[in-house]
């Protein structure tokens, strides 16, 4: 995917449909918290994503990017923060990682 301000508008338009029916998902099923969602996990990893993309559309493009969207990219790495403990961690091999790697993915 090359890495257009019109493919950040589409990416964060879904991100941002997806959270809306996450919430009412949660009050159909009886107003849980969306921190008790199951779904929370997925849409951490989404943030994430969206966010990665923002953030290298930015360091690009700088210039190309209109101050709107730089804003929206900010919005999401103030969210992304928030929520960056739930992201699906990135794995490496165990022979590659480092002791303190290890035991955050053994969760020691």
């Amino acid at each position: 995917m090359a890495l257009t301000v019109q493919n950040f508008i589409k990416l964060a338009n879904f991100y941002n449909q997806m959270v809306m029916m996450m919430s009412a998902i949660c009050v159909q099923k009886g107003g849980i918290a969306t921190e008790n969602y199951a779904g929370r996990f997925f849409a951490a990893d989404t943030l994430e994503f969206v966010y990665e993309y923002g953030r290298r559309l930015l360091e690009k493009n700088k210039t190309a990017v209109p101050s709107d969207v730089a804003a929206v990219i900010e919005k999401f790495r103030e969210q992304y923060e928030q929520v960056k403990d739930l992201t699906t961690p990135t794995q490496k091999p165990i022979y590659e990682m480092t002791l303190e790697e290890f035991e955050r993915v053994m969760n020691i």
